[in-house]
């Protein structure tokens, strides 16, 4: 029987660059004035909001209402009407929603919502009514004891909660005046972010570096896909808040429109949104019918409206916009959420792109620096 022959050595692992071969790396991308200016504006702006960030609501509110506006604004420039006239038409519509929401829907939500604080301990009692006979019919699952626990630390958690929020709403009446500045000053800021736009644009352009055509290409997918998912967003919110409250009230649901604007705002969080808004709805669906046929109707209208929302909707609106894989949206809401708050989870989406589009631009190992996806327009 012949030897066999010693088996051939096998190749290290290939290792990752070192410390130091990713710091050469990076200086030499930064040597190149194209990735420099996009760096600096990168993290100058990100510096900007994380500082300035709550004396900048009102302009980040006022752009992504300027956002919303810009499409009804280009669509009837495009039918020949001049520029200045397209504005105030889309800026007095624009008002006009502002003062029904003050005077009919606010209102109505802050009733609604006064409505629920005070019945929150009847309710409370109402459930913990509803779980005491769950030992009875199910005694290998769970004891009356533990049960009795429970449900005294959830009734004091909910009327602690239902204080917080009677406070809180007390306390905004000291803010009444912060409001009234914000209130007036969104509303100019909208009419002058829409009017002066190029304007705008061309000083910002005039203000960068002449080596910007890198950061210009990421600005232009950014600008884009932002533009699509905020129009997107607000478009769908308020389908969504409609239908589910004219659902609602055609059941007899308390609540319907307080349980509808949750409902429209729940879309603003994907995936994690749609479960924080089912627990009132199916909460007050329980506690004013009972387990039976209403309260499934409730619950299975929601889910339906939900599923259509994020089947068919959604990708209708923001479809364009939103190329991010679940798991990098879930990732940026939580990331950009507990950075900014409502504003990082509302942005959250974007701010992924903006993320995504400098990964694509930024030079690869090997390939000339300088290299930029596209020219300035």
């Amino acid at each position: 029987m012949a030897a066999s022959e010693p088996a051939a050595p096998r190749p290290p692992p290939r290792r990752g660059p070192g410390l130091g071969e990713l710091v050469r790396r990076l200086s030499t991308h930064l040597a190149d004035p194209q990735v420099l200016v996009l760096t600096l504006l990168v993290v100058g702006g990100l510096l900007l909001v994380l500082v300035l960030g709550g004396a900048l609501a009102p302009v980040i509110a006022a752009l992504v209402v300027a956002y919303v506006l810009q499409g009804p604004v280009h669509a009837l420039s495009q039918r020949g009407m001049p520029r200045l006239l397209a504005v105030s038409a889309v800026f007095i519509g624009f008002l006009a929603v502002i003062f029904y929401a003050a005077l009919a829907l606010v209102p109505l939500l802050t009733e609604q919502l006064s409505q629920l604080v005070r019945q929150l301990p009847n309710m409370v009692s109402a459930v913990q009514e509803l779980l005491l006979t769950l030992p009875e019919r199910y005694p290998e699952l769970i004891g009356r004891e533990q049960l009795v626990q429970l449900t005294a630390r959830v009734q004091a958690q909910a009327l602690a909660r239902g204080e917080d929020v009677v406070t809180w709403s007390v306390n905004q009446i000291g803010n009444l005046f912060s409001i009234g500045v914000y209130l007036f000053l969104v509303p100019l800021l909208v009419f002058f972010f829409l009017k002066d736009r190029e304007v705008m644009v061309s000083w910002l352009l005039r203000a960068l570096p002449e080596d910007r055509e890198l950061a210009a290409a990421v600005w232009r997918e950014v600008d884009h896909k932002t533009g699509a998912y905020v129009r997107g967003k607000i478009f769908e919110v308020a389908i969504v808040g409609c239908v589910t409250y004219a659902v609602f009230s055609f059941l007899n649901l308390q609540f319907a429109a307080l349980l509808a604007c949750l409902t429209g705002l729940s879309v603003l969080v994907p995936y994690i949104g749609v479960v924080v808004a089912a627990v009132p709805v199916a909460l007050v669906a329980l506690l004013q019918h009972g387990p039976g046929g209403e309260f499934v109707a409730a619950v299975g209208a929601y889910g339906v409206i939900q599923v259509l929302d994020g089947n068919v909707l959604a990708p209708l609106l923001i479809s364009e916009a939103v190329s991010l894989h679940p798991v990098a949206v879930v990732a940026a809401i939580l990331v950009f959420g507990g950075i900014w708050g409502f504003w990082g989870i509302f942005f959250a989406i974007p701010l992924a792109t903006l993320v995504l589009a400098v990964v694509r631009a930024w030079p690869r190992s090997g390939a000339p620096a300088a290299a930029s996806p596209a020219s300035p327009s």
